[in-house]
């Protein structure tokens, strides 16, 4: 099947397979409502729609809501793209599983991106200019025993994200783990982040999570 990936647009890698089999694992029933958050080609979203969910996907970018929209149109699914900043672009509206896979390298710039490919993985000093952000409202946006899944980097911490869901009321896990060697953005920096002690010297793989956040019933 074609399946369009520009450049300029986050193509699926290692966390989105991984953000993937974390989806397939959770139960959908037909018809249930998914919010793919920062979707870049769509690849997840095409997937929570291939087993019946009615999709939504977001994103910043408006190259990535386009191709999103193609990619859907070529495997002939059902997704509703929008462009927008995270939650507010579905103001409102609750969902049955939100996934995510925002932006958390670390990054020695402290401001983010305006524009251009760099908004894929950019997410400030921490990492988690993004990740705090969903972790705080995302709860509000699950009906009753709804899931969020988030794919990111353990450099990113692991700890504050659990921590983050479960300030929130919900009940927080790592779901799956998987280590990989280390991407271009990684390789690029990795005298920055041995300085800020997040890898060790001759590391060169990096921890990828799925964090599960379930709603009460």
């Amino acid at each position: 099947m074609l399946f369009l990936k520009p450049p300029g647009v986050y193509a699926p890698q290692d966390d989105t397979s991984l953000l993937t089999t974390a989806l397939h694992e959770e139960p959908l029933a037909p018809g249930a409502r998914v919010l793919d958050l920062c979707t870049g080609t769509g690849a997840l979203a095409l997937a929570a729609a291939r087993r019946g969910a009615r999709v939504t996907a977001v994103d910043t970018s408006r190259l990535a809501v386009l191709t999103c929209r193609l990619n859907a149109r070529l495997a002939g699914a059902r997704v509703r793209a929008l462009r927008g900043d995270l939650l507010g672009a579905v103001p409102d509206e609750r969902f049955d599983l939100v996934l995510s896979n925002p932006p958390y390298v670390p990054s020695p710039h402290p401001q983010l991106p305006r524009r251009g490919r760099a908004r894929a993985w950019e997410a400030g000093r921490d990492g988690r200019a993004l990740l705090d952000r969903i972790c705080s409202e995302v709860a509000d946006r699950l009906r009753p025993g709804g899931v969020v899944l988030i794919v990111q980097s353990a450099f990113s911490g692991v700890a504050p994200t659990l921590d983050a869901l479960v300030r929130t009321g919900l009940d927080a896990q790592v779901a799956d783990r998987r280590y990989v060697p280390f991407g271009p953005r990684l390789r690029e920096r990795a005298a920055w982040l041995r300085t800020q002690g997040l890898v060790a010297a001759g590391v060169e793989k990096e921890e990828l999570v799925v964090i599960r956040g379930e709603a009460a019933l």
